[in-house]
């Protein structure tokens, strides 16, 4: 890989100018560049990476989608298979007072290998291959460096000012991709940035050594239909242990280590007192579930590779404009349960590139920059209220899950993944659920949701929630792009769901538990008028 050291111009001369400057060089940024430099090689871009190395981060394991996106847009499908792991779907563990081991917990989760390609990854070699294939492409890296301030004039050429190696120097592009993840960047220094106060979510989490293995020949002999119907491979699946107000996940990585985390909604689950290490905070949480204890047991976890961070949801109010434009966690973080943030990135870098490529062919900006913020801003506050609004209530209970994953992941496939590998990269304009012709089905499933939620909330008051997770073995079909195989599925859920209602529907829970602080506020986050 090219490095850049700063170089300082004599007086009267140009800086550095680029067509665009892109602040970070991981997943989102290093594609930015990758993709822009192959739609054209004349561009002019510079990506500001500070780290001299990328270290492993959180988002493993990637979805259809960004299966899809790495694979076809980014062209790295040897690297996937030679170093990634290819993903077997996603699983989920329940457990009760009664479920003593793994082999006695309720599971859901697919019957035979994933037909669509999906990958366990390390973020820091992924990272690492996307950026050096930027560089190849033509792009100036410039590493280690720091983007300390960035000037935006609309219109005009932003500046920023860069440090590196112990100097500072200004860059002029007429674009500015802001790749700074977490960080944030632009949306913090214009006041853009919004928590989003209706889901306090936080996170802990590390890699592990020496864990357990979900397919040994011992959780057969444990449990008699633990083989049975079953066809797949469960240790590469994104596997989740769930429980009342959080869950975990379990990701597999090449070198053997293990990603495990915990996300917990603060006003349903605790996290455990100040004090001591949160790698061991993190075990002795996690032990409380029966299959997330057996696959520990003796497990290590890496020092140094610990983490946690609280309120992790929140959004940038705005997202592009003529001569910026935030992409992946730098304009948005909803959740991580069902990994959508390598899917943000697909959408919001291929969104980007064409942004500045229709500037590049002549094409008026300020039109372009509105709908982008219109449909952006749309999609991650519908996702939210569809998929993610209350979810932590009833994700822990197996009845619930059951419906929704079903609707879930058949409506991920009939109206996300198949369209892309119908129609290809066209089918990520607009990105999920920003189409006003998607208002109807968003709507069916906020409702949907919202009252598997107070079915929770009555089943928590009745001292019924998780009354079925012990000993059900729930196999779901494999997901295919059949249009029938789909509706099935997805009728499925309605139907598990509507049985649910007519059972329980009519039962109430008690007043006091009613005004309790689960139960959610009825306001919602506003949406653009025009979305």
């Amino acid at each position: 890989m090219k490095l850049n050291s700063p170089r300082m111009q004599p007086p009267g001369e140009t800086q550095g100018d680029f067509d665009a400057a892109i602040v970070g060089g991981a997943l989102s940024g290093a594609a930015c560049a990758l993709l822009l430099k192959r739609r054209d090689p004349s561009l002019r871009v510079v990506v500001i990476e500070k780290s001299p190395a990328f270290k492993r981060r959180v988002g493993e394991a990637t979805t259809e989608v960004s299966g899809w996106f790495l694979l076809r847009m980014l062209g790295l499908g040897r690297f996937l298979v030679r170093e990634q792991i290819p993903k077997n779907g996603l699983r989920f563990w329940f457990s009760n007072d009664k479920t003593q081991s793994l082999a006695d917990c309720s599971e859901i989760g697919g019957c035979q290998l994933s037909s669509v390609p999906a990958f366990l990854v390390d973020r820091s070699t992924l990272d690492e291959e996307v950026l050096r294939l930027a560089a190849e492409a033509g792009a100036e890296i410039l590493r280690p460096a720091q983007a300390t301030s960035i000037e935006l004039r609309e219109g005009g050429l932003q500046r920023l000012t860069v440090e590196s190696g112990g100097s500072t120097r200004e860059i002029r592009a007429r674009w500015v991709v802001d790749a700074s993840g977490v960080k944030a960047m632009l949306a913090r220094a214009n006041g853009w940035l919004e928590t989003n106060d209706a889901h306090p979510t936080l996170a802990a989490w590390s890699r592990w050594r020496g864990t357990g293995d979900w397919d040994s020949p011992a959780h057969a002999g444990e449990s008699p239909d633990w083989t049975t119907g079953f066809n797949g491979i469960r240790g590469t699946a994104t596997n989740h242990f769930a429980g009342d107000g959080w869950w975990a996940w379990w990701i597999q990585l090449r070198n053997g280590d293990t990603s495990i985390g915990a996300v917990l909604d603060q006003r349903h689950a605790d996290w455990l007192g100040s004090g001591g290490p949160v790698g061991e905070k993190l075990r002795t949480f996690l032990s409380r579930h029966p299959a997330a204890r057996d696959m520990m047991r003796g497990a290590e976890f890496v020092s140094g590779d610990v983490h946690f961070r609280r309120n992790l949801p929140y959004f940038s109010t705005r997202h592009a404009g003529d001569g910026f434009v935030l992409v992946g966690d730098a304009s948005a973080f909803i959740d991580p349960l069902y990994s959508p943030g390598m899917d943000w990135i697909a959408f919001t870098a291929s969104a980007a590139v064409e942004l500045i490529m229709k500037w590049r062919a002549g094409t008026a900006v300020p039109p372009l920059a509105e709908r982008h913020n219109r449909h952006f801003t749309a999609s991650q506050r519908r996702m939210f209220e569809a998929l993610y609004r209350d979810k932590y209530e009833y994700l822990g209970d197996h009845d619930l899950m059951r419906a929704a994953i079903r609707m879930d992941i058949a409506s991920y496939y009939a109206f996300v993944v198949r369209p892309l590998y119908k129609k290809g990269p066209a089918a990520l304009d607009p990105p999920p659920l920003a189409a006003p012709e998607a208002v109807p089905f968003f709507l069916l499933m906020r409702f949907i949701h919202r009252r598997l939620a107070a079915l929770a909330r009555s089943r928590r008051a009745r001292g019924t929630f998780g009354k079925n997770n012990h000993a059900r073995r729930d196999l779901l079909p494999g997901f295919t792009f059949s249009r029938r195989r789909l509706a099935k599925t997805w009728l499925h859920g309605l139907l598990l769901w509507l049985a649910l209602e007519v059972r329980e529907g009519w039962k109430k829970a008690s007043p006091s538990h009613a005004e309790a602080v689960s139960e959610s506020p009825a306001t919602e986050l506003p949406l653009p008028r025009s979305a």
